[in-house]
């Protein structure tokens, strides 16, 4: 690779960031402009510059792509990205270790060991009795959650499957990974049971123990609960020590997708809103949240050592040998070969620092709070209560109208300004949405948004 274009990267670096506040969120482009753009360009047979080609991808990229780390995408949960984490990605393409075993990435498998150590003591768990692992995402953490709950719960799942009815319980606001994942576990999507949420569109404990026990009356076999710490449509955390409880009482795993809300236990004082999951027996995070780092990086937390390696045991002849005093990941995870995860979290972890974090994280909830009031001010109506920053809104002379609110949304979407949705929460009720993701988001930003509601 040559020096100029070494130097063009590290300009288009810093350079989009710089820019992207004032690039439209929305991009307007259909289909076949982008695949004729492509066409005529790129045949693969005549070779193209390598600065002609970065230059046009970078230009396709900034033109033709919906921007979800501008301070004004208020949409799911993709950040703006730290800039030592965007450098971290870059080296790891450099070095590219290859993490499946020990002996082949020391120093990648043990900085990426030493963070989620750190992380595993914030939640409350113990890192020499326990086990963590960097994953692809929250859906993979969530699938590796009831792949081990099931090794625990059914000694002969490993090797003969599961017999019978294993039933696991989900509330009716927790994230769709849970149905691909009890597909791909071999249960069946129908051993999933939904339990309804509580007037804070929380899940119900009362309800979750009555389907426990209507369930094991008819012969099923409860196994696991998956509450939601952060829930997508809403931020709506569950009752953590409740739930907890329950499957304390009822001998079930209880696994806690944390894949958003679990930033907050690097903040004292969002801390306390996640009370509980020191309890839960898994956990579910993901580092390209609200951790800012590029995706993916997803995190996956268990108490319990033991049922985690039996789940992913393997022997083969073509591996090299186990390293005494460690771990090989393509024997611990789900994955076998994998891109080193867990740099961008490290480095930015260490360059922010605990407090850098705390500041940033916030921040953003600051400017969720900040947007309710104006909202609240403005005359709208807040539908969700969360101490994170999901704000879920409708106008009251919409009187509950779908079609209403997604013509809205169509509208603030189309002119390019700020990106939000417009989700239906799990009481039925429609509704607006804006999270705040990044941690450029400003009051100005706010008012932006404030600026698109009035004109509908």
């Amino acid at each position: 690779m040559h020096d100029d274009t070494l130097h063009w990267l590290t300009e288009e670096i810093a350079r989009f960031q710089s820019e992207i506040g004032d690039l439209p969120v929305t991009p307007k482009v259909f289909p076949e402009e982008i695949r004729t753009h492509l066409a005529a360009r790129y045949d693969f047979r005549t070779p193209v510059p390598a600065s002609d080609t970065l230059t046009d991808v970078a230009d396709m990229m900034r033109r033709w792509n919906l921007h979800v780390t501008h301070p004004r995408y208020l949409g799911n949960f993709n950040p703006s990205v730290t800039p030592i984490s965007v450098v971290a990605d870059a080296l790891v393409a450099l070095y590219n270790p290859q993490m499946a075993v020990w002996s082949h990435a020391p120093a990648a498998i043990e900085i990426e060991r030493h963070v989620l150590d750190f992380f595993m003591k914030r939640f409350g768990l113990d890192p020499e009795t326990g086990f963590a692992n960097f994953t692809s995402g929250g859906a993979e953490a969530n699938l590796t959650a009831v792949l081990v709950a099931l090794t625990h719960n059914f000694p002969q799942f490993g090797s003969d499957g599961v017999t019978g009815q294993p039933t696991m319980y989900v509330s009716a606001d927790a994230h769709g990974s849970f149905g691909k994942a009890a597909h791909c576990a071999g249960i069946g999507r129908r051993s999933i049971q939904i339990v309804p949420t509580d007037a804070g569109l929380k899940m119900d404990v009362d309800a979750l123990v009555s389907s426990i026990r209507d369930d094991r009356a008819a012969g099923k076999i409860p196994f696991s609960v998956a509450a939601t710490a952060g829930t997508t449509t809403a931020g709506v955390i569950d009752p953590l020590p409740g739930i907890a409880a329950v499957c304390r009482e009822e001998g079930l795993w209880f696994h806690v997708d944390a894949a958003w809300g679990g930033g907050a236990i690097l903040s004292n004082s969002l801390r306390p809103s996640l009370a509980g999951i020191e309890l839960a027996d898994s956990i579910t995070w993901d580092a390209h949240k609200w951790l800012s780092v590029p995706m993916g990086a997803g995190m996956f937390f268990c108490r319990h050592r033991q049922p985690v390696l039996k789940t992913f045991k393997i022997n083969t002849d073509y591996m090299p040998l186990s390293t005494d005093d460690a771990f090989d990941p393509y024997s611990t995870t789900l994955q076998w070969s994998r891109r080193f995860t867990g740099l961008k979290v490290f480095l930015s972890l260490a360059t922010i620092g605990l407090e850098g974090y705390a500041t940033m994280i916030e921040h953003q909830t600051a400017m969720g709070e900040l947007l309710r009031q104006r909202l609240t001010d403005a005359g709208w109506t807040i539908l969700n209560d969360t101490p994170l920053p999901v704000v879920n809104f409708t106008h009251p002379s919409w009187n509950g109208d779908r079609e209403r609110t997604h013509q809205a949304c169509e509208e603030i979407v189309g002119r390019g300004r700020v990106w939000i949705s417009d989700p239906v929460l799990s009481n039925g009720r429609p509704s607006l949405r804006a999270c705040i993701t990044s941690y450029h988001t400003s009051p100005g930003d706010i008012e932006i948004l404030m600026d698109e509601l009035a004109k509908l």
